[in-house]
Formats: C-alpha cells, structure tokens, sequence
C-alpha cells in the first residue's frame, strides 16, 4: 500500500470505531486522541489497519506519531521493511 492508501484506510477504521466521525473531513494533522479515541480505539484502529495492509509491525513503532499522517507515514516506512 501506498502512504495515501494506509492513510484512508485509517480513516475508515476510525469511522468503524468512532460512528460519530462518520461526516468529519479528516486530515493528515488530525490526532486520534483530540477525535475522541481513547487507548483502546487507537490500537483497535491500528491493529485492524495491519490487518488490512497484511503486515506485522510491531506497535511499539506507532507509539511516536503525533497525528493519522505520521502515522500513515510510519506503517508506510516499516512496512517497508517487514515486507
């Protein structure tokens, strides 16, 4: 997957655990955390986002983005190399 395909995919992974988020318009700059996803949801929504890229990355690697962008940016990276 590309980094813009790895980014809508979180986004709707997010909209999956976070109904609410249904009609927001995501951006790179959004952070998971500030749209109301608690610690839960975020691994939920990157686990289930590994799953749609087929890969294992550990998700100690996710712990460093700040926003859906750097995080989109990081799965890009490292599956890279896991791949």
């Amino acid at each position: 997957m590309d980094k813009e395909q790895i980014f809508n995919t979180i986004v709707e992974h997010t909209k999956d655990i976070i109904p609410r988020l249904a009609d927001h318009e995501f951006n790179e700059s959004d952070s998971l955390r500030d749209l109301g996803a608690n610690s839960i949801d975020r691994s939920e929504i990157i686990m289930m986002t590994l799953e749609s890229m087929e890969t294992n990355i550990p998700l100690i690697y996710t712990a460093k983005a700040k926003n859906i962008g750097d995080l989109a940016t990081i799965l890009f990276e490292k599956q890279e190399i896991v791949t």
